[in-house]
Protein backbone atom coordinates (compact mmCIF):
# COMPACT_ATOMS: atom_id res chain seq x y z
CA UNK A 1 0.00 0.00 0.00
CA UNK A 2 2.87 2.48 0.42
CA UNK A 3 4.02 2.08 -2.73
CA UNK A 4 0.86 2.63 -4.41
CA UNK A 5 0.31 5.75 -2.00
CA UNK A 6 4.32 6.88 -2.96
CA UNK A 7 3.38 6.10 -7.17
CA UNK A 8 -0.14 8.74 -6.08
CA UNK A 9 1.64 11.64 -4.76
CA UNK A 10 4.61 10.82 -7.30
CA UNK A 11 1.98 11.17 -10.34
CA UNK A 12 0.11 14.08 -8.26
CA UNK A 13 3.26 15.93 -8.25
CA UNK A 14 4.48 15.44 -11.79
CA UNK A 15 0.56 16.42 -12.72
CA UNK A 16 0.84 19.73 -10.98
CA UNK A 17 4.42 20.24 -12.36
CA UNK A 18 3.70 19.65 -16.05
CA UNK A 19 0.72 21.38 -15.74
CA UNK A 20 2.66 24.48 -14.53
CA UNK A 21 5.16 23.82 -17.53
CA UNK A 22 2.22 23.61 -20.09
CA UNK A 23 0.93 26.64 -19.18
CA UNK A 24 3.97 29.09 -19.28
CA UNK A 25 5.32 27.19 -22.40
CA UNK A 26 1.59 28.24 -23.67
CA UNK A 27 2.50 31.89 -22.28
CA UNK A 28 5.64 31.70 -24.19
CA UNK A 29 4.17 30.96 -27.25
CA UNK A 30 1.80 33.15 -26.90
CA UNK A 31 4.48 36.15 -26.79
CA UNK A 32 6.66 34.94 -29.02
CA UNK A 33 3.75 34.80 -31.71
CA UNK A 34 1.88 38.45 -30.20
CA UNK A 35 5.09 40.47 -31.18
CA UNK A 36 7.43 41.78 -34.21
CA UNK A 37 11.22 42.74 -32.99
CA UNK A 38 13.15 44.87 -35.13
CA UNK A 39 16.99 43.39 -35.70
CA UNK A 40 19.52 46.04 -37.19
CA UNK A 41 22.79 43.74 -37.54
CA UNK A 42 26.41 46.02 -38.37
CA UNK A 43 28.28 44.95 -40.61
CA UNK A 44 31.19 44.05 -38.32
CA UNK A 45 31.83 44.91 -34.68
CA UNK A 46 34.61 47.36 -35.61
CA UNK A 47 33.90 50.70 -33.64
CA UNK A 48 32.84 52.30 -36.83
CA UNK A 49 30.60 50.00 -38.04
CA UNK A 50 28.61 49.63 -34.86
CA UNK A 51 28.69 53.46 -35.08
CA UNK A 52 26.96 53.56 -38.05
CA UNK A 53 24.60 50.75 -37.05
CA UNK A 54 23.55 53.17 -34.34
CA UNK A 55 22.95 55.92 -36.55
CA UNK A 56 20.86 53.82 -39.20
CA UNK A 57 18.58 52.84 -35.63
CA UNK A 58 18.20 56.41 -34.47
CA UNK A 59 16.87 57.73 -37.96
CA UNK A 60 14.97 54.74 -38.41
CA UNK A 61 13.48 55.33 -35.00
CA UNK A 62 13.21 59.14 -35.68
CA UNK A 63 10.31 58.12 -39.16
CA UNK A 64 8.92 55.10 -37.66
CA UNK A 65 5.86 57.45 -36.26
CA UNK A 66 5.45 58.05 -40.40
CA UNK A 67 6.28 54.90 -41.59
CA UNK A 68 4.13 52.88 -39.60
CA UNK A 69 0.94 55.42 -38.48
CA UNK A 70 -2.12 53.79 -38.26
CA UNK A 71 -1.05 50.37 -37.77
CA UNK A 72 -3.15 48.81 -34.89
CA UNK A 73 -2.41 45.35 -34.89
CA UNK A 74 0.63 42.86 -35.35
CA UNK A 75 -1.01 41.75 -39.11
CA UNK A 76 -0.88 45.39 -40.17
CA UNK A 77 2.11 46.02 -38.86
CA UNK A 78 3.86 42.68 -40.57
CA UNK A 79 1.63 43.85 -43.89
CA UNK A 80 2.97 47.55 -43.42
CA UNK A 81 6.74 46.16 -42.54
CA UNK A 82 6.86 44.23 -46.40
CA UNK A 83 5.18 47.42 -47.60
CA UNK A 84 7.83 49.94 -46.53
CA UNK A 85 11.01 47.35 -47.26
CA UNK A 86 12.45 49.76 -50.23
CA UNK A 87 11.50 52.50 -48.15
CA UNK A 88 13.24 51.25 -44.95
CA UNK A 89 16.35 49.81 -47.12
CA UNK A 90 16.31 53.52 -48.52
CA UNK A 91 16.76 55.27 -45.77
CA UNK A 92 19.31 53.07 -44.37
CA UNK A 93 21.24 53.22 -47.10
CA UNK A 94 21.13 56.96 -47.39
CA UNK A 95 22.14 57.21 -43.69
CA UNK A 96 25.48 55.31 -44.69
CA UNK A 97 25.98 57.21 -47.68
CA UNK A 98 25.93 60.48 -45.66
CA UNK A 99 28.82 59.07 -43.22
CA UNK A 100 30.62 58.01 -46.45
CA UNK A 101 30.19 54.02 -46.81
CA UNK A 102 28.55 52.54 -49.85
CA UNK A 103 28.05 48.73 -47.57
CA UNK A 104 24.82 47.05 -48.97
CA UNK A 105 21.79 47.10 -46.74
CA UNK A 106 19.12 44.14 -46.96
CA UNK A 107 16.22 44.19 -45.36
CA UNK A 108 13.94 41.40 -45.02
CA UNK A 109 10.79 40.28 -42.57
CA UNK A 110 11.76 37.10 -41.27
CA UNK A 111 11.44 34.71 -38.51
CA UNK A 112 14.10 34.43 -36.33
CA UNK A 113 15.59 32.45 -33.37
CA UNK A 114 17.09 34.82 -29.87
CA UNK A 115 18.71 34.27 -27.27
CA UNK A 116 16.79 35.78 -24.10
CA UNK A 117 17.77 39.73 -24.68
CA UNK A 118 17.02 43.03 -22.42
CA UNK A 119 15.79 46.24 -23.35
CA UNK A 120 15.71 48.32 -20.82
CA UNK A 121 13.58 47.29 -17.90
CA UNK A 122 12.00 44.14 -20.23
CA UNK A 123 13.78 41.03 -20.73
CA UNK A 124 12.29 39.24 -23.57
CA UNK A 125 12.80 35.40 -23.43
CA UNK A 126 14.63 33.18 -25.85
CA UNK A 127 12.71 31.78 -28.90
CA UNK A 128 11.58 32.14 -32.59
CA UNK A 129 10.08 35.59 -33.24
CA UNK A 130 9.23 37.63 -36.48
CA UNK A 131 11.71 40.36 -36.79
CA UNK A 132 12.19 42.96 -39.56
CA UNK A 133 15.30 42.65 -40.07
CA UNK A 134 18.05 45.01 -41.24
CA UNK A 135 21.50 44.12 -42.46
CA UNK A 136 24.37 46.40 -43.00
CA UNK A 137 27.00 45.03 -45.27
CA UNK A 138 28.14 41.30 -44.20
CA UNK A 139 26.05 41.86 -41.09
CA UNK A 140 28.55 40.22 -39.48
CA UNK A 141 29.00 42.77 -36.15
CA UNK A 142 26.90 43.08 -33.11
CA UNK A 143 23.32 43.67 -33.20
CA UNK A 144 20.85 46.15 -31.84
CA UNK A 145 17.15 45.49 -31.01
CA UNK A 146 14.04 46.01 -29.66
CA UNK A 147 9.83 45.29 -29.96
CA UNK A 148 8.16 47.32 -32.46
CA UNK A 149 4.87 45.72 -32.00
CA UNK A 150 3.92 46.56 -29.95
CA UNK A 151 5.37 49.69 -29.53
CA UNK A 152 7.63 49.46 -26.47
CA UNK A 153 10.78 50.56 -27.83
CA UNK A 154 9.99 53.15 -30.88
CA UNK A 155 9.81 57.08 -30.09
CA UNK A 156 5.87 56.34 -29.33
CA UNK A 157 6.73 53.90 -26.96
CA UNK A 158 3.72 52.32 -24.51
CA UNK A 159 3.49 50.82 -21.27
CA UNK A 160 3.74 46.51 -21.37
CA UNK A 161 0.15 46.53 -19.46
CA UNK A 162 -1.40 48.34 -22.33
CA UNK A 163 -0.16 45.17 -24.08
CA UNK A 164 0.00 42.41 -22.60
CA UNK A 165 -2.29 40.63 -19.38
CA UNK A 166 -0.87 40.78 -16.16
CA UNK A 167 1.47 37.48 -16.11
CA UNK A 168 2.89 38.11 -19.47
CA UNK A 169 4.24 41.79 -18.05
CA UNK A 170 5.71 39.95 -15.06
CA UNK A 171 7.24 37.60 -17.86
CA UNK A 172 8.58 40.44 -19.14
CA UNK A 173 9.74 42.78 -16.46
CA UNK A 174 10.27 39.71 -13.69
CA UNK A 175 12.27 37.16 -15.05
CA UNK A 176 14.27 35.82 -12.48
CA UNK A 177 10.80 35.04 -10.94
CA UNK A 178 10.20 32.83 -13.89
CA UNK A 179 13.85 30.77 -14.17
CA UNK A 180 12.51 27.67 -13.11
CA UNK A 181 9.58 27.59 -15.18
CA UNK A 182 12.10 28.67 -18.10
CA UNK A 183 14.68 25.73 -17.41
CA UNK A 184 11.74 23.64 -17.49
CA UNK A 185 10.43 24.54 -20.47
CA UNK A 186 14.09 24.74 -22.00
CA UNK A 187 14.81 21.18 -20.95
CA UNK A 188 11.57 19.86 -22.27
CA UNK A 189 12.28 21.48 -26.07
CA UNK A 190 15.65 19.50 -25.61
CA UNK A 191 13.78 16.42 -24.76
CA UNK A 192 11.50 17.09 -27.86
CA UNK A 193 14.46 17.68 -30.07
CA UNK A 194 16.11 14.35 -28.90
CA UNK A 195 13.13 12.66 -29.43
CA UNK A 196 12.66 13.83 -32.88
CA UNK A 197 9.29 16.02 -32.19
Amino acid sequence: MKKFELAAILGLILAICWGNVSHFEQKLNDLQNGVLRLHILANSDSDRDQQLKLLVRDELLRQSKTLFSGCNTLDEMKERAIQQKETIRLIAQNVLEQNGCHDRVTVQLTEMEFDTREYEEITMPAGAYEALRILIGEGEGHNWWCVMYPPLCLPVASDPSEWFDGETVEILTQPEEYEIQFKCVELWHELQEKLGK
